[in-house]
Formats: structure tokens, sequence, C-alpha cells
């Protein structure tokens, strides 16, 4: 079965840090484009950071400077490093990833199940 697991979210105190790790496992043969999204209470998704298979990235305004997403081809894992956290970077985040799935021949989007990121003030 494939998946995309996330872990890292918690609580942590304004200014603190914090990292999400997302890894995809199953009959997969590649990673195109990888990124994390977030969602807080009444609010749309929205994309935090992406990044490439070659390597390159993109940042949200708001968190340009804060963040800074990586990943590593031979574990199948996305990070996400969050320093300076704010109380308005709360929200539940998501990983995403475009999977290469040898039984269909083709790249399929995923989504994890999401890991809740708290920032107290």
């Amino acid at each position: 079965q494939v998946r995309l697991v996330e872990s890292g979210g918690g609580l942590v105190q304004t200014g603190g840090s914090l990292r999400l790790s997302c890894a995809a496992s199953g009959s997969i043969s590649g990673i195109n484009a990888m990124g994390w999204y977030r969602q807080a209470p009444g609010k749309q998704r929205e994309l935090v950071a992406g990044i490439t298979s070659g390597g390159s990235t993109n940042y949200a305004d708001s968190v340009k400077g804060r963040f800074t997403i990586s990943r590593d081809n031979a574990k199948n894992t996305v990070y996400l490093q969050m320093s300076s956290l704010k109380p308005e970077d709360t929200a539940v985040y998501y990983c995403n990833a475009d999977l290469y799935i040898p039984y269909y021949q083709q790249s399929q989007n995923y989504w994890g199940q999401g890991t809740q990121v708290t920032v107290s003030s």
C-alpha cells in the first residue's frame, strides 16, 4: 500500500522550532515534486513550501526566511524545518507528493494524514 506518513508535529512556544518529516512507503519507483501544506481552523488549505525532484524550492511569503524544506531521495523523505514559529503558524500540516507507481506506469498524487502543529503565545 502506497502512503505518506508524517511525524514531528506538536506544541511549541512562540519563537521555537519544530521539524516535520514525511516518508513515502510502498511500491513506488520514484518521487517527483513534494510539498507541505497547512490548514488552520476555518481556513482553506494553503501551500507552505514545495521542492522539485531537482531540489528547487518555493515558499509561501508568510514563511520565507523561517521555514526550510529539504528532501532525502535515498530515504523517500521530505522535511520541513520550522523556526521562529508564530501563533499564526498553528495548523494541521499535510505532506503532498507525486509518486511514480510502477503498477500504473504513471505518477499519482498522494496526501499524508496530517500532523498538528500548535504554537502557543
